[in-house]
């Protein structure tokens, strides 16, 4: 298996990344390694909107895996087959996104590729990007078992205006869309704790009671 790209989001760890792709609209940067940067590998790739990157568990990869995992949704209690889940922690550590294509970009470091709705961190490594086919890949009668059942994680947001300011206006609607969808590891809830994450160089505070999550603390983060 050959990398051949590297993308950039504005996650610098794992805390605070979407929980699954197309969530949140997160915008990433796919730059090609240099021996696959050929436009002509890329010919065609604007006539889709949305694409499936095949990446790298870059951070667990040497870590050992388990036939039985815990999985978030479920609160870390109950332990189902790693197949029957989308845990990191697997014999091959392969990850599947789909996201959406949102433009081609000529660049110093040939031409990159601007996606949206990514659920990765910066720096992971894509092994491959596949086409989207509507036709094939949308199943409206699938099942989604325990994800499906558990899938509303939507908290409401409380925020001080010129602390949202703080940060770029191109980036506040994807971190309010995270924040959202409840960031915190699904077996932490506790009303007293303030947690945290690093996005796009700022660093965001916040505390959940009850259904609502309230924005503490904005700073940028490299400022220090």
């Amino acid at each position: 298996m050959k990398v051949i790209a590297k993308i950039h989001t504005d996650f610098p760890t794992k805390f605070g990344i979407p929980r699954q792709s197309g969530l949140a609209q997160t915008e990433a940067v796919i730059v090609f390694e240099p021996e696959y940067r050929f436009d002509e590998a890329l010919r065609g790739i604007e006539e889709y909107s949305h694409l499936w990157l095949i990446w790298e568990f870059s951070e667990i990869k040497n870590k050992p895996w388990s036939p039985t995992v815990r999985p978030p949704r479920l609160g870390g209690n109950k332990r189902v087959g790693v197949f029957a889940t989308r845990s990191p922690f697997r014999p091959n550590p392969i990850g599947l996104s789909c996201v959406e294509l949102l433009r081609c970009k000529k660049t110093a470091h040939g031409t990159v590729l601007i996606v949206s709705g990514a659920d990765l961190m910066d720096n992971t490594p894509i092994y491959d990007i596949k086409p989207y086919i509507p036709y094939a890949d949308c199943h409206e009668d699938a099942r989604g078992s325990f994800a499906e059942e558990h899938k509303d994680y939507s908290l409401k947001v409380e925020y001080d205006e010129k602390l949202l300011s703080l940060i770029p206006e191109s980036k506040r609607t994807a971190l309010l869309q995270v924040l959202s969808q409840d960031p915190r590891p699904s077996y932490i809830d506790s009303s007293e704790r303030v947690y945290g994450f690093e996005y796009a160089g700022f660093e965001i505070k916040f505390t959940v009671t009850d259904n609502t999550l309230k924005v503490t603390e904005i700073y940028n983060s490299k400022a220090e």
